[in-house]
């Protein structure tokens, strides 16, 4: 027997969780069946809706009026701005208090762990106080255990955009000595606990000994900006006794993977699935669909070797791109693996890319293309299928790492599409 909804979401990751709550929303009972973790872990965890124009333009101070001369086939022109909009509302429901930035249309500039400032329309509440706009004399600090930060060129870097205060760097010993090898959850944990440290043969709590390190480096600096590690489970807590010790602001700067933020961010997210009522099926594929004519009946999942078939009315297709493996290639071409919907690409392989690593490479805008209602098209832009929609980074049409726009087309493209599904069952 299969088993039965109105809306089956097959993929876990920011679209996915979109789309579900948009189907939801509509009355529609929803499942969301997810094989492997989301990307959200290796992600930033801030949500980006458009920084730089496909042209190269930017950054772009107001995102919804960019979108309005986006070309055709893009994703947002697909769904519009309306679109972009519900996504985004969804999203500031979801977040809560943990996320700011719905105040204003405008990016904030938010320095990164390289120092570049990236326009985002969306950033955990952790690291508003070190937003560009905010200002104030800077010091980043790293931890000598941690080389994914190199502080003193974070700001360096961030100097050298022009903002109009003063930037430093230091890099410390982290107290208690971790090895060089420590995940970044070792650090948080050992904040969130407030564990005893051995200092120069005295126990300190983590909290008050962090600070104390830092304190020989303070200075006149108004903020002080840390890798995002202030925590898993208590990060207010732990930003606030540090800033009350301090004497000065404290911001998390956004780290590349594996990411504290995007971790928290997937664990609240999933959270709300729970709260709203969606049901969620993970760590096991989709390996096999069975149409009717230009329908979808049914999908079936592998459980350890068990063939679980599911039955909906309408299908979202949410599994990511080429990062996420939702497209895949090899040597006779390029595909979508699980409804094995047309993604089109040049037959030659050396234009998939260019020579340069920064070029503007074909390949970055691989992905399936979509009707104005995400359904997927074929060669002949007919509809795949009448009950299946496509949304997030398994899209055509642009290019997300060059725009900034990952997490905005995912939340955008994955409400429009549960929205119409719900809407339809």
């Amino acid at each position: 027997m299969a088993i039965e909804d109105d809306v089956l979401v097959v993929g876990g990751g920011l679209a996915g969780i979109a789309a579900a709550v948009g189907a939801h929303e509509q009355g529609a009972r929803v499942r969301l069946v997810s094989h492997k973790q989301s990307t959200m872990r290796q992600a930033s965890g801030l949500i980006d809706i458009l920084g730089y124009t496909p042209d190269g333009d930017g950054p772009v101070v107001d995102p919804f009026d960019a979108i309005e001369e986006l070309p055709e086939g893009h994703p947002y022109e697909r769904v519009g701005v309306d679109a972009v909009r519900a996504g985004l509302d969804m999203f500031d429901d979801a977040a809560g208090d943990a996320y700011t930035g719905g105040h204003t249309d405008k990016n904030a500039l938010v320095p990164t762990h390289g120092g570049a400032i990236k326009p985002t329309a969306r950033y955990p509440e952790s690291a508003a106080s070190g937003v560009a706009s905010a200002g104030g004399d800077t010091l980043f600090v790293g931890f000598d255990s941690m080389i994914e930060f190199d502080a003193p060129v974070a700001a360096e870097h961030l100097a050298a955009t022009g903002v109009p205060y003063e930037t430093e760097g230091v890099t410390i010993e982290f107290p208690g000595g971790l090895r060089d090898d420590a995940k970044v959850t070792r650090f948080a944990h050992l904040l969130d606990r407030n564990d005893d440290l051995t200092v120069d043969g005295t126990d300190v709590p983590a909290r008050t000994a962090l600070a104390e390190r830092v304190k020989d480096h303070i200075g006149d600096h108004e903020r002080v900006g840390f890798p995002a590690v202030l925590g898993d489970d208590h990060p207010a807590d732990i930003r606030e006794e540090l800033a009350n010790r301090l004497g000065a602001a404290v911001f998390e700067v956004p780290m590349g993977p594996p990411s504290l933020p995007g971790l928290r961010l997937e664990d609240r997210l999933y959270e709300y699935l729970h709260e709203v009522g969606v049901r969620v099926s993970t760590g096991n594929p989709i390996v096999d669909v069975e149409p009717d004519g230009g329908h979808v009946d049914r999908v079936v999942s592998d459980h350890s070797g068990r063939k679980v078939p599911y039955k909906a009315d309408e299908y979202i297709l949410a599994t990511g791109g080429l990062v996420g493996k939702g497209i895949d290639s090899d040597r006779e071409g390029v595909y979508e693996p699980v409804f094995d919907c047309h993604v089109p690409h040049p037959a030659d392989r050396y234009d998939w890319f260019e020579d340069g690593a920064f070029d503007d490479h074909e390949f970055a805008r691989f992905g399936v293309p979509v009707d104005t209602e995400l359904r997927p098209l074929d060669a002949n832009d007919e509809p795949e299928f009448e009950n299946l929609r496509a949304a997030g980074s398994i899209l055509g049409g642009y290019d997300f790492p060059s725009e900034k726009s990952g997490s905005g087309v995912s939340l955008a493209t994955g409400y429009a599409a549960g929205e119409t599904a719900g809407e339809r069952v």
